[in-house]
């Protein structure tokens, strides 16, 4: 492979949003990745949100946090899943970051006195928020926008693109744009119409599609792939089929069969003599769809309308379950729905449980049901951050005799508050960006589940709270047989708690979720979904 200047992929989207940008985007980077080259993909945001920190699950879908804790897309996810490879702040930009960063400049005079306009000042900001990345000496940078072109938030970040293609030259950079073939069932035909319209206005903004990914139901057939290569001017060979499949783990090697990659790096003229090699995600995949065994696990949350809300934790599943030949079936259940009457009904004959992530009191009461039934019941449960603040509410009132015991998030004035507010979060009044967020260590201790599941002492995994366990009560829960097996190793803060005596009773203040890839499961997912196979 001849090393050159980092070169630049642009993704834009047309019809409709939601197509899949994400995928097609991490898909190429493990093609590019198995071809030898250094890869990294970006997502720019047009939302004026500084990040999706602070919106709600139903607006935006989960909020995924990088290593470094910035809270981001839920699209950095795929990102690092397919990629196995942590992301960074720098991955994900927003309009607001754009806006905040420029008029920062502008009140502290660095502007000279100019009028701060779109263009040069919001398009050159985003110009350096792009070329951030090649700093850290990646072969490759592929460039996500948000939303479809034609949105007016999106405009600046088309601009910018075009400024770019020009600055750093045809070989430099390259557009990639998808878009959606709609099926007519009446007329028994996939029209090209709404494509040939979307490019047409992206030209309309001064960029040419390079490459054309096409999402369809059905297979294109030749005459109609040829005219989109006419009337999009594009060759014909970059014409590509995303077709629907079964899963999105499908994507990269359907791409592949259509030379995707060669498509890209003859575009960018790069040369490769590696072959890209997915001997390993071949297997996943035979795994993922030939399982040898089923279990079933409920996802107890907040948001289950909405499963992106929890997509990092499904996907988790999928790795898990595959590298163990499992097939986990996912039971949704809306917390909020959950009563002493139905508990037993709505849980029933599932082999384990876990309690999900969130914010606020709505559900709260029906997580805690949950978690007695698994305890009492010995099913398996996995409890994530507030999952972890779940089984600690329900284990003070339960088996301590605490009956008033709470969350101070949910209630400030309790009696018991087996979970209180974090020293350090005690006076902050900004809600963005302001949780202990990012990569913390440790430590496990000697003997526990977790050591033995780890398989080492210390530990980093990421972290999105506000509130932790309360230590003042450590004593007592460790002396009715709750015991903390996972702490910080500067501070004390419990990470972990688990339960001995009980087949799998954990609860963890972190995310495990976050850092579970294709080709590295997360262990305490691995762990979790043997003990529900026993069940």
């Amino acid at each position: 492979m001849s090393k050159k200047n980092t070169k630049y992929i642009f993704v834009t989207g047309g019809v409709t949003s939601s197509l899949g940008k994400g995928i097609v985007s991490a898909s190429l980077g493990l093609l590019l990745k198995s071809r030898g080259f250094n890869v990294t993909i970006q997502k720019l945001d047009p939302y004026i949100n500084i990040d999706p920190g602070t919106l709600n699950p139903y607006e935006h879908g989960e909020c995924y946090v990088t290593e470094d804790g910035a809270e981001t897309d839920l699209d950095l996810g795929h990102y690092e899943r397919y990629l196995d490879a942590p992301t960074s702040q720098n991955n994900n930009v927003t309009t607001g970051k754009i806006y905040q960063t420029v008029i920062e400049k502008e009140r502290k005079g660095d502007f000279l006195g100019k009028t701060v306009q779109v263009i040069p000042h919001i398009t050159n900001e985003i110009k350096r928020r792009i070329k951030m990345l090649s700093k850290q000496n990646y072969d490759i940078i592929i460039t996500e926008i948000g939303g479809t072109v034609g949105d007016i938030e999106s405009l600046p970040y088309i601009e910018t693109v075009r400024q770019l293609k020009w600055e750093l030259g045809e070989k430099n950079t390259m557009v990639i744009h998808l878009t959606l073939l709609p099926y007519l069932a009446s007329s028994g035909e996939l029209k090209t119409k709404p494509s040939q319209h979307s490019v047409r206005q992206l030209m309309e903004s001064g960029i040419m599609a390079d490459v054309l990914v096409c999402r369809t139901e059905h297979t294109i057939p030749k005459d109609q792939r040829a005219k989109l290569a006419q009337f999009c001017n594009v060759p014909l060979d970059n014409v590509i089929e995303c077709k629907d499949l079964e899963t999105i783990y499908e994507v990269p090697i359907y791409l592949q069969k259509q030379n995707f990659d060669d498509v890209v790096l003859k575009e960018l003229d790069l040369k490769s003599d590696k072959e890209a090699d997915l001997k390993d995600w071949k297997v996943f995949l035979k795994k993922f769809k030939n399982p040898k065994r089923t279990v079933e696990i409920a996802l107890v949350g907040k948001y289950i309308s909405l499963q992106d809300s929890y997509i990092s934790i499904a996907e988790a599943f999928k790795h898990a379950g595959a590298s163990q030949e499992t097939e986990v079936k996912v039971r949704w259940v809306y917390s909020g729905d959950i009563t002493a009457e139905n508990i037993n009904e709505t849980l029933n004959g599932v082999d384990g449980i876990l309690v999900a992530p969130g914010f606020g009191d709505r559900g709260i009461e029906g997580k805690v049901l949950t978690a007695q039934y698994a305890r009492e019941n010995k099913v398996p449960m996995l409890g994530i951050c507030l999952g972890m603040q779940i089984m600690t509410v329900e284990f003070a009132r339960n088996v301590l005799g605490h009956t008033k015991a709470n969350s101070m998030e949910f209630d400030t004035s309790t009696p018991d508050p087996v979970i209180s507010i974090m020293e350090e979060q005690k006076n902050i009044v900004d809600k963005g960006g302001t949780m202990r967020l990012g990569a913390w260590k440790c430590a496990l201790k000697n003997g526990s589940k977790l050591s033995e599941i780890y398989g080492t002492k210390n530990i980093s995994e990421r972290h999105r709270h506000r509130y932790e366990f309360n230590s003042e009560y450590l004593q007592e829960f460790e002396k009715h047989g709750f015991l903390a097996t996972g702490t910080n190793p500067e501070t004390g803060l419990v990470e972990a708690l688990e339960m001995p005596d009980h087949p799998f009773y954990v609860g963890v203040q972190y995310h495990p979720e976050y850092k579970s890839t294709v080709a590295t499961p997360h262990p305490l997912f691995k762990a979790f979904i043997k003990a529900c196979e026993k069940k």
